[in-house]
């Protein structure tokens, strides 16, 4: 799917057009650390958990992402497990799967921590 259809319009335009739900928003944060945009990854952080930067590995390259599962526990509560794939320099794959958490605050999404599986 185009950048601009899936997780640009989130990322781009994060002011005037926040992600619909938790997983939409897993998948911007995705894109955002492939494309090491961290102001949106800041942006999208609940901020009782927000770290005061994003530092980014350099020479990783990221492989693809699977949303294993969306739960939405509540109104304003949601869980999404997913598998993140990453080749790290000198060859060496990686994955990332994470059970993450999000909340949902003022009609807004945001990424409250996860737990590594």
């Amino acid at each position: 799917m185009p950048y601009a259809d899936c997780c640009g319009r989130y990322i781009d335009h994060f002011d005037t057009t926040p992600a619909p739900d938790a997983e939409s928003l897993m998948r911007s944060r995705y894109t955002a650390f492939v494309r090491e945009q961290a102001p949106y990854l800041l942006a999208t952080w609940e901020a009782a958990h927000r770290p005061a930067q994003v530092a980014f590995d350099p020479g990783v390259r990221w492989l693809g992402l699977q949303v294993r599962a969306h739960r939405r526990l509540d109104g304003e509560r949601a869980e999404v497990e997913f598998v993140a794939r990453q080749r790290m320099p000198g060859g060496r794959a990686h994955r990332l799967h994470e059970l993450s958490r999000f909340v949902r605050q003022d009609g807004r999404w945001f990424y409250v921590d996860g737990d590594l599986r």
